[in-house]
Formats: C-alpha cells, structure tokens, sequence
C-alpha cells in the first residue's frame, strides 16, 4: 500500500452537516425494518442533505459484498442469508416516507445464481403495488455477465436502469473487484436491445489515476451504446486501506465535463464534486422523460 502523503481536501469538499427530525426520522425508520442503505454503508458525503430532504437510496441483498473493490467502503465478504420479505420493507418503508422517486442498489451477490435479480424485480413490483405513481430507478450489479438476470430485471419494468463504469477502461480492473469494463458497456448496450424504452445511465468517479482525455473516451463509450444519463463525482479515499486519492479536481473542470457530456448527447449530465449515482436522481428522471 502507498504511503505517500494526500493533500488536504480542498474547501469544496467541506459538507455542512445537518441532522434535523427529518434525518433522525429516516434513520429510525430504517433501523425498524431491518433496511440499509447505501448512503450510510458506502459513506456518501450527502447522506446528511439528502435524508433531511427525505430522499435515500435502498441497498437491498443484505449488507456483505462478495466483491472487495479498491474504492468502496461496503463490507465484503460471504453473505450468509437471503431475505424474501426485504422488497416489501422496502417499499413500506417509500410509502411512508411519500417518496415521488425511489433508488434501489445492492451489494454484488456473486453467490447466487441470478445475482439477486428476482429480489430486484420483486423490489420494484412491491414498490409499484404500493405506490402507483413513484418512479423507480435500480442500480444493480453486473450479474456475472448474465443475461437472463439482467432481462428479469428489465420485465419488472423500472424506469431507470443504472450500472456503473466506475472509472476509465484502463484503471478498470485496478479499481474494479471482478467487474470488467467491457462486460458492463454491454450490459448496458443489451439494456437497450431488450427495453429500448428503459433509459439508462452510468458512472464515473474522478481521481483515481485517469487521465483527462480517458474520461472522454469513456463518455463516448457510454453514449456508443445509447446511455442518456452520466454522473460524474470526485473519489473520496474511505479508508488507509482503499485506493488513494490522486487528484482533486476543482468544480470547473467538473463544469467543463458537464459540458463534454450535453455536447455528445446524454440526457442529462450531473457533475460536481459531492455528486454520486444517485444525487438529485429525481431530477434525472424528469429530464429522460422531457428528451
């Protein structure tokens, strides 16, 4: 592991801190149905803004990854148990929380067959069963490369399909535990082949090692196979133990990304520092449906 030292991070990334009834509300809850989340397991730095806002991202499948990728903060190991009555907590949990827009992620299940496919699509049939009108976006894993996974998914019908690049093709397998570049372009290219009218979208984290004109292959590698909405957010080293920070990029370059990004046609482009996968994501829903 390197031990060269990091600057200190810059002013903004500085998060202002707010834990209002609206944050210990949502914390509660999720604690009483046994739910995680992945604002908390991955240590999003927006976890505060956004439970305040009553807005959070389900991580369904337990909370054991059997991935260890070099930058995400989630626990790894060997999943014990599946739970069958996880999907209707989660959409108990969106009911009462009167959410317009849900996102549901998982850790990587690598030891079951489907990769946790049918909880996803029982996930999005509890939520739809109970509220009608609320749009649903997953972030699923890449399932191994499993197409018929990936079809179940898409016959549950959510409104987004998310799968994340993560970083540039050739810091992928550095960066990415398992994941291939290649495998998850075409997951999102057979997105398109079986649900044309299931938009979809993708991720990158800056600082990592890529270079600048890396981050443009990997969005014209993005829009080659029809994704409409790209994020794009600084990394953040979680621990000693992860991959560490080798640049810290000034809200201006993220701005001029935002602009490469609209220029090769996606959507919708969410840029900036503190922006993850599923930031200001019910914003991102209304901007594919306006396109």
């Amino acid at each position: 592991m390197s031990t060269r030292q990091i600057e200190r991070k810059p002013d903004w990334l500085k998060i202002k801190l707010t834990t209002g009834d609206n944050f210990k509300e949502l914390k509660n809850m999720m604690r009483g149905k046994t739910l995680h989340t992945v604002c908390e397991e991955a240590k999003c730095p927006n976890i505060h803004e956004c439970w305040a806002n009553r807005t959070a991202t389900f991580m369904i499948l337990g909370d054991i990854c059997t991935r260890a990728c070099r930058f995400c903060a989630v626990k790894t190991g060997l999943p014990t148990e599946l739970d069958l009555q996880e999907p209707e907590r989660v959409a108990e949990a969106a009911e009462q929380m009167g959410l317009q827009h849900v996102v549901v992620t998982s850790v990587a299940r690598d030891d079951l067959a489907d990769g946790g496919a049918s909880i996803f699509a029982a996930t999005i049939k509890a939520l739809r069963k109970r509220l009608p009108l609320c749009s649903v976006e997953v972030l699923i894993p890449d399932f191994l490369g499993n197409e018929q996974s990936l079809r179940m998914v898409l016959e549950a019908k959510p409104d987004i399909l998310n799968h994340n690049i993560e970083t540039v093709e050739r810091l992928s397998d550095k960066v990415r535990a398992k994941a291939k570049y290649r495998r998850s372009i075409q997951l999102l290219e057979r997105s398109k082949h079986i649900a044309p009218q299931i938009p979809t979208k993708s991720s990158i984290m800056l600082g990592v090692g890529e270079e600048w004109d890396e981050i443009l292959k990997t969005m014209d590698d993005l829009r080659e196979v029809d994704c409409d909405i790209m994020t794009i957010g600084q990394y953040l080293q979680p621990s000693l133990n992860h991959l560490p920070v080798t640049k810290y990029y000034p809200p201006s370059e993220f701005a001029d990304l935002k602009a490469e990004g609209m220029k090769r046609g996606f959507s919708h482009v969410e840029s900036g520092p503190m922006v993850r996968s599923s930031y200001h994501a019910h914003e991102q829903v209304k901007s594919v449906k306006q396109a």
